[in-house]
């Protein structure tokens, strides 16, 4: 045999062993990096048996995965935008999320679900619309929860490193879930690691999902009882005040000094939503400065409240009060939280 030939058939091998894909021939690249995962994986061993996760668990699983490269690419996709980066307005946002649509089916929940929905809320003071308006605005009133595998996703996004500290927990936490007897094929989700009618990652499943129901189980998948109760307890852990509503519409005068009121702290955390906000003020201090509500009712004289002009001077502004913060704890942005309080009152009427 010459040795061109010899050479041509070598080449047509090497490139038959790198394309062969679910074979047991893999190319150099795809050989490194599924052992470079499988040596991530195990390196999680020790943090995995100190949370009380079974060695049985870890090898049912861990042979299991491999890296998608989907998930990789959604996270790198994501898009930024700097603390004072352009925002745009609100309204087209909110015609969008508060829609007759999504305000009919969350009429619907409402009184499918009142009996539990008015034990829950005596329980917690969280209202009723609010845990309905979040479960509509994270699932589409459980139409859509994602169907990424979210060991697969996590174990990927933790190996990948870029946000390891963020998915590393969680990953953890999901093995956790499934050490505690958690069906594997509950485990699915958005490709982030958000899972069941609320959209809870899995470290808030194990801090706070309950059994709304009384069946011994905090399905947050199947089961619209324990994915309200467990919404309701998110926000009690967040820190809800009873009887205290989230915002109000209100008219901003023309002349209005909102220099007056410019926040004078630079916010801890999530600068591009809190840097949008007034500084704190009674609700008898905003009246007095000429804000007035949309509907002619103001809450109580005492209750503090922060501005915000979503769509710019001259359109509806919010007075929002600190349980609108717990909203926005749940996700941190202004047109989220904005669109869950008005969804709730829209759901409620």
């Amino acid at each position: 045999m010459g040795d061109s030939l010899r050479t041509s058939i070598l080449s047509l091998l090497l490139g038959m062993a790198t394309v062969t894909v679910g074979s047991l021939a893999v190319g150099p690249a795809q050989a490194q990096d599924s052992a470079d995962f499988r040596s991530y994986l195990e390196s999680l061993r020790p943090r995995a048996r100190a949370m009380g996760i079974s060695n049985a668990t870890l090898d049912s699983v861990f042979p299991t995965l491999t890296p998608n490269q989907r998930v990789i690419q959604l996270d790198q996709s994501q898009p930024g935008g700097g603390a004072y980066s352009p925002i745009p307005n609100f309204e087209p946002y909110r015609r969008q999320h508060v829609d007759a649509a999504r305000i009919s089916r969350g009429r619907t929940a409402y009184q499918a679900n009142r009996a539990r929905l008015a034990r829950i809320e005596a329980e917690t003071g969280v209202p009723e619309e609010i845990m309905v308006a979040i479960f509509g605005h994270e699932t589409n009133y459980g139409s859509y929860t994602g169907d990424f595998d979210l060991i697969r996703s996590l174990a990927t996004l933790s190996w990948e490193g870029r946000r390891r500290s963020l998915f590393e927990p969680e990953l953890l936490a999901t093995l956790k879930m499934l050490d505690n007897g958690v069906p594997r094929s509950r485990l699915v989700g958005s490709w982030a690691g958000a899972t069941g009618y609320p959209q809870f990652l899995p470290s808030v499943y194990l801090r706070i999902a309950k059994d709304g129901d009384g069946d011994g189980k905090a399905d947050i998948w199947t089961s619209e009882a324990d994915a309200l109760a467990s919404i309701a307890n998110y926000f009690v852990q967040s820190g809800w005040r009873r009887g205290q509503p989230w915002g109000i519409a209100v008219n901003v005068p023309s002349g209005f000094n909102r220099a007056a009121v410019i926040a004078k702290t630079e916010p801890a955390r999530c600068p591009r939503v809190f840097n949008r906000h007034s500084r704190w003020l009674t609700m008898a201090e905003w009246r007095k400065l000429g804000i007035f509500p949309s509907s002619g009712v103001w809450p109580a004289d005492t209750m503090l409240a922060t501005l915000l002009e979503p769509d710019g001077p001259g359109k509806t502004a919010y007075l929002l009060t600190s349980n609108y913060r717990v909203i926005l704890d749940y996700n941190c942005s202004n047109f989220y939280a904005l669109s869950v309080g008005l969804l709730a009152d829209a759901v409620k009427q």
